[in-house]
């Protein structure tokens, strides 16, 4: 059932177990337990969150049940540990110390028309940004606020994508019904909140009996930020085998890193170079699947499409983010949960009553396409077993919008309290103590915890365990 009072299957969650290949019948197996009016907002981000969870819970329950024979295990889902771990980059403490979520030059501006949104929180951002905009590399806030007032919003917008750089003009609300909406010929209407492709020939893996659904399967984590690193810490969670491999030129932020990281290891691989290139197909060969967030095509020169990956390793699961979906002019730009929040209208949706742009109370879009992916990867190797061969699953943050915008509808609060602190919990790490927000996947006799925290970024070998 749906929540306390037994009202049947959650609509959102059956579209989302849907989206990924899930039979209706076992939307059954998951109940919601309520904390109130969590995760406020305009649009329905308690729906979204939850539905999300709880098709990652079924998946993971299911898989589990494919592998030792026997039902499905029922799937209860406190909203209060949803909207905790929604918002974990808020409630994480390292050694004391709480991380700042948000750059300075990262934000709602005005622009001569309208409104922009900056994303600047990498340095490389923040210098793309400022140079486009033809500003000294010490300007501050209120440099940048004078500028972007002299200039139109999508100029600004063109402008600084043209340097790489991260600014999206805001675009009003979308019209009732889905209509066209979005900045700069930018839309989510018709975008799906995920797709799935069967491809190459059998392999010869399948998955033995096991404590935990993802026991035995390897990982390769080829993703940075929130959305991926989510996914992937929640098959980590399931235990997997995750290995997160980054570019040693691209540092990760370590509050990203230590909150996004739990239960996964850390390497650094130039494929660029010879031995790097080596070094991951020795990896490939004995991989399960392949999470890459980056965008599209960004990865193609390495040799990792999606289909020749599939060729090299038959039967291997590749899931793939993005920010802007798959296809059309905003395709292959850069992106973040915030910009896509802006473009798509999300962000006047939710706008205080001076007018000035508003935000989800949560990166919603990208802890619930985090989450939706892992369902995904779980469900493609739950069918693998049947099969044998290879998926190519595709999820973006504006799939994830388009739905919360135009496919959910708003369900009634239940009854009860939320304190965070119910859902938070410590552990030593090499960064320090740690306090952080529990994982919010759940399935009878399901883990709890991670087995272990973030290891250091790029400080383990590129080796499986």
């Amino acid at each position: 059932m749906a929540n306390e009072r037994g009202s049947g299957p959650d609509r959102a969650t059956t579209r989302a177990w849907q989206a990924i290949g899930g039979a209706a019948d076992l939307v059954e197996r998951v109940s919601y337990r309520g904390a109130g009016e969590v995760l406020p907002a305009a649009l329905p981000v308690r729906e979204l969150a939850r539905a999300t969870v709880g098709a990652c819970s079924l998946a993971a329950a299911e898989l589990l049940a494919v592998r030792n024979g026997g039902p499905v295990p029922e799937v209860p889902v406190h909203e209060g540990a949803v909207a905790t771990a929604f918002v974990s980059e808020r409630h994480l403490l390292v050694d004391g110390r709480r991380p700042t979520s948000f750059a300075p030059l990262s934000g709602f501006w005005r622009a001569a028309d309208g409104w922009v949104r900056t994303h600047a929180n990498y340095p490389h951002h923040r210098a793309r940004l400022l140079s486009a905009l033809g500003l000294d590399t010490g300007t501050g806030p209120d440099g940048l606020a004078e500028e972007l007032l002299s200039r139109t919003a999508h100029q600004i917008q063109e402008t600084v994508y043209a340097e790489g750089g991260l600014a999206v003009a805001v675009a009003p609300a979308p019209a009732p019904g889905g209509g066209p909406g979005g900045a700069g010929g930018f839309t989510v209407a018709g975008l799906p909140p995920a797709g799935s492709e069967v491809l190459g020939g059998a392999g010869d893996r399948r998955l033995p009996p096991a404590a935990l659904p993802a026991a035995g399967v390897r990982v390769l984590d080829l993703t940075r930020v929130i959305a991926g690193p989510v996914a992937t810490r929640t098959l980590a969670l399931l235990g997997a085998d995750v290995l997160r491999v980054d570019a040693p030129g691209l540092p990760e932020d370590p509050d990203s890193h230590t909150d996004t990281g739990m239960g996964k290891r850390s390497a650094l691989l130039d494929l660029a170079t010879d031995e790097g290139r080596s070094t991951f197909e020795a990896l490939l060969e004995t991989a399960d699947a392949v999470v890459t967030g980056y965008r599209p095509g960004a990865l193609d020169r390495h040799g990792l499409m999606a289909e020749d990956l599939i060729a090299r390793r038959p039967g291997l699961v590749v899931a793939q983010l993005c920010a802007w979906g798959w296809s059309g002019p905003w395709a292959e730009r850069r992106g973040f949960d915030s910009l896509v929040q802006a473009a798509s209208g999300i962000a006047a949706i939710e706008a205080g009553p001076d007018g000035r742009p508003g935000a989800l109370p949560a990166q919603a879009l990208d802890h619930g396409t985090g989450y939706l992916l892992a369902a995904g990867v779980l469900r493609a190797l739950t069918e693998r077993q049947a099969d044998g061969r290879g998926r190519r699953l595709r999820f973006s943050l504006a799939g994830t919008a388009g739905w919360l915008l135009n496919g959910i509808d708003p369900e009634p609060a239940a009854e009860g309290g939320y304190d965070a602190e119910a859902w938070l919990t410590g552990a030593a790490s090499p960064y320090g103590p740690l306090r952080y927000a529990l994982p919010p996947v759940r399935y009878e006799g399901g883990p709890g915890d991670w087995a272990a925290p973030a290891t250091r970024w790029g400080g383990d070998p590129a080796l499986w365990l």
